[in-house]
């Protein structure tokens, strides 16, 4: 299948797709373009502005035209396919394949002899080749694995971390066909030269390595998380306990409780190995217990500031409650899945007279700066730990009439609060 591989495709261009496309055309060794459906984000990145909250990106699009589109015809020549589009769950929280679907039809006519489709959207074992491969070949006419390749790479991209970025995070590839597999991990090593390209023996390890990776991180949330329940019971500090417990050098890795578990991998992967366990025959009761506690977590802050609303005998109907956060991660504006938008919920059925702030996140702002946020609030829930709250939190909230802080982040220090505040946190 050796053929010069010389113009590569990057198709969905968010968190992942877009950082994937910069890094190939910084190389300057390929043609390398980018498709979206979505025609403002295209424009928006056309114009040199990014869509997404990435500082490289935002960068490098200042002085570099990228060459992307909305129109199909972008598609015509190319030699690589690189899907990076969303896989989310249905509210049975089964997997929705649909927009990998629909990208696998968009690109099945433009597929040619030669040519490797990689698929990195985090999907369930098995997904490319019972999925993927049968509407390419359907609609192509081509044979998988031997007129062209199937690969599967899942992305590793972490929003809004500047130490682990696309060019340094190792990564693993696996393809239908094994002897194609070291052809496009060459074209991998060559825009992510800082990092490991793993060649594993099969599509299926490939997906695998995705899911389980994300799954152990969700178990391990899980666990804490029930801690935090069972020290604040006991009367015990959990995030003290847990850096005491850290500095056994080996044998344990520190997870952290909070408010819920968000964004697009830890929240949903392990449904999709639930899923596809269970079409198997197979019963994953531990993560179905794991996912269940997570989920439990927004709840158990509201419970928190309500047993502290009874301290100081105040209602939640009518009084001023102050929401903090309302994405799912620090110093970024990504509410996917986000923990922070269930309390909200919660609060408001409480009929609450809520106020919402979040720095990165000014159309579900209530308020237009943390000072206004906090002004006049009985209580604060911080659902985020945006570095603004940790910064300008404690000496706002020490000359504010504010009663309670319930922190579900555990990113405040407590012993920087005035006294007369009833500080709660998850496991603290």
């Amino acid at each position: 299948m050796k053929k010069q591989l010389n113009k590569i495709i990057v198709v969905g261009l968010g968190y992942v797709g877009l950082p994937t496309l910069v890094a190939i055309d910084k190389t300057k060794k390929y043609e390398v373009l980018g498709f979206d459906v979505d025609k403002k984000k295209v424009d928006l990145i056309a114009s040199g502005k990014s869509p997404i909250e990435d500082k490289e990106v935002s960068e490098y699009l200042i002085n570099n035209k990228l060459n992307v589109s909305s129109k199909e015809d972008i598609l015509k020549g190319a030699q690589i396919f690189i899907i990076c589009v969303p896989t989310p769950v249905f509210d049975d929280y089964t997997p929705d394949y649909s927009i990998v679907e629909k990208a696998t039809k968009t690109i099945a006519p433009y597929l040619a002899k030669g040519c490797h489709f990689v698929l990195e959207s985090t999907v369930n074992p098995g997904t490319c080749e019972e999925i993927v491969q049968p509407i390419l070949e359907k609609i192509s006419g081509l044979k998988a694995g031997v007129d062209f390749n199937l690969v599967h790479c899942p992305e590793r991209i972490n929003p809004g971390d500047p130490k682990w970025t696309i060019y340094n995070i190792n990564r693993n590839i696996g393809s239908i066909n094994k002897q194609f597999n070291r052809e496009i991990a060459e074209v991998y090593r060559s825009f992510i030269p800082n990092a490991l390209v793993n060649e594993v023996s099969s599509l299926k390890i490939a997906e695998a390595t995705k899911i389980i990776e994300n799954t152990f991180r969700d178990i391990n949330i899980a666990y804490v998380n029930e801690l935090a329940k069972s020290f604040d019971a006991m009367g015990i500090d959990l995030y003290e306990t847990i850096k005491a417990s850290s500095n056994k050098p080996f044998g344990f890795m520190p997870h952290y409780p909070g408010c819920g578990v968000g964004g697009h991998c830890i929240a949903v992967d392990p449904y999709y190995l639930i899923q596809r366990a269970a079409l198997s025959g197979f019963d994953h009761r531990f993560l179905k217990l794991a996912r269940e506690i997570n989920n439990s977590m927004p709840e158990y802050a509201v419970e928190k500031l309500l047993l502290a609303l009874n301290q100081i005998n105040k209602p939640i109907k009518n009084t001023k409650i102050t929401l903090l956060g309302l994405a799912y991660k620090a110093n970024l504006g990504d509410q996917r899945e986000s923990p922070a938008l269930e309390i909200k919920n919660l609060l408001l059925e409480l009929e609450a007279d809520l106020v919402v702030y979040d720095p990165f996140i000014k159309e579900g702002s209530t308020a237009n700066s943390l000072q206004e946020a906090v002004s006049g609030a009985v209580a604060i829930v911080i659902a985020t730990a945006h570095q603004e709250f940790i910064d300008h939190l404690p000496s706002l909230l020490n000359r504010s009439d504010v009663k309670i802080v319930v922190d579900g982040r555990n990113c405040l220090n407590k012993n920087q609060l005035d006294k007369k505040i009833i500080y709660r946190g998850i496991g603290r």
